[in-house]
């Protein structure tokens, strides 16, 4: 039991530190669509999947993107809500799953490239399906977003984040040993 509620106090140190970042740091990166913000929330979740596991970074992403549907993003509402738990759910579930069968540095960066490659890919056909059905934007628009705007903020979001990842696990990761 011990064991069990000290993992669920580190997931939620986590969950409160990804949502502090997203309300701290937000920013552009495409200017042709400003809408798509940069923000490091994925950061600690994705620590929270490598030190836990796969399930544990999925639970961290749907708790952070309850909340961040709930406040920050609320004019988004249940459609930003499932759109930031495919795009994180994602990353987070691939990048944490390979390293957790391949516990190395050569893991880490093996799932965090893989993370960030399925990512990219599953948000092509989300953004192809959600944005004229929920949002209103005229499909050949989206297709027109695709490679100007959408692929690469993609990538660029969960390269940084992966970046940002493999600098801080380790000295993260033995802080929250020793509590």
């Amino acid at each position: 039991m011990k064991t069990t509620t000290n993992r669920m106090v580190k997931i939620g140190m986590l969950s409160a530190l990804s949502l502090v970042l997203m309300l701290l740091i937000r920013f552009p990166l495409i200017p042709a669509a400003p809408y798509l913000e940069y923000e490091p929330a994925d950061v600690p979740i994705m620590i929270a999947g490598f030190m836990f596991g796969p399930l544990y970074g999925l639970i961290a992403t749907l708790v952070v993107s309850l909340v961040q549907a709930l406040t920050v993003s609320a004019g988004a509402g249940p459609v930003g809500f499932i759109m930031h738990v495919i795009a994180t759910g994602t990353f987070v579930v691939t990048a944490s799953s390979i390293y957790k069968r391949v516990h190395t540095l050569k893991g880490a960066i093996i799932g965090l490239v893989a993370g960030t490659l399925a990512m990219t890919l599953i948000m092509i056909p989300t953004n192809l399906i959600i944005q004229p059905n929920f949002y209103g934007v005229p499909y050949n628009a989206v297709v027109a977003l695709l490679p100007t705007a959408l692929i690469p903020f993609n990538i660029i979001k969960a390269g940084i984040n992966s970046i940002l990842t493999m600098l801080i696990y380790k000295s993260l990761r033995k802080v929250f040993n020793r509590i």
